[in-house]
C-alpha cells in the first residue's frame, strides 16, 4: 500500500502544482493545457482510490509536497515527464488489472498534457 499512497499523494499534489503553473503562465496555450489537466486529474484519482479502497481498505498516510513557482515551459514539461516516471515506477506493485486500467487513464492525461505543452504551446 505504501507505493500506492505515494503515487496518489503525488497525483493530488500535481493538481495543485499544475493549477499554480496555470495561474502564473503568460501563454494562453499553456494556460489551457494546464487547465485541462487539473480539471481532469481529480476525478480520475478519486475513482482510482475508491476502487483500491474497495478491495484493500482505507488509504492512510498521504503526504504533501512543496509547491514551486512557474519559471518557463521547459520547467513545466520536465515536471510532467518526471510525474509520468513516478507513476510508472510506483504502479509496478499493483497487480489488479482494473486498477492498472485506471492508472492508464492517469498516464493518458499526463501524456496528452505533455503533447499540448511541447507542440501546441
Amino acid at each position: 500500500m505504501e507505493n500506492f499512497t505515494k503515487m496518489v499523494s503525488c497525483l493530488f499534489h500535481s493538481r495543485t502544482q499544475v493549477h499554480v503553473f496555470h495561474l502564473q503562465t503568460k501563454s494562453f496555450a499553456e494556460h489551457k493545457a494546464l487547465n485541462d489537466y487539473y480539471d481532469g486529474i481529480i476525478d480520475i484519482v478519486d475513482g482510482l482510490i475508491e476502487s483500491y479502497q474497495g478491495k484493500y481498505g482505507i488509504v492512510v498516510n498521504y503526504t504533501n509536497l512543496p509547491i514551486k513557482n512557474y519559471t518557463d515551459n521547459i520547467q513545466v514539461v520536465t515536471y510532467f515527464m518526471q510525474l509520468g516516471e513516478v507513476v510508472d515506477i510506483l504502479r509496478q506493485d499493483i497487480q489488479d488489472s482494473y486498477l492498472q486500467n485506471q492508472i492508464d487513464n492517469v498516464t493518458q492525461l499526463i501524456e496528452s498534457t505533455k503533447y499540448k505543452l511541447r507542440f501546441l504551446a
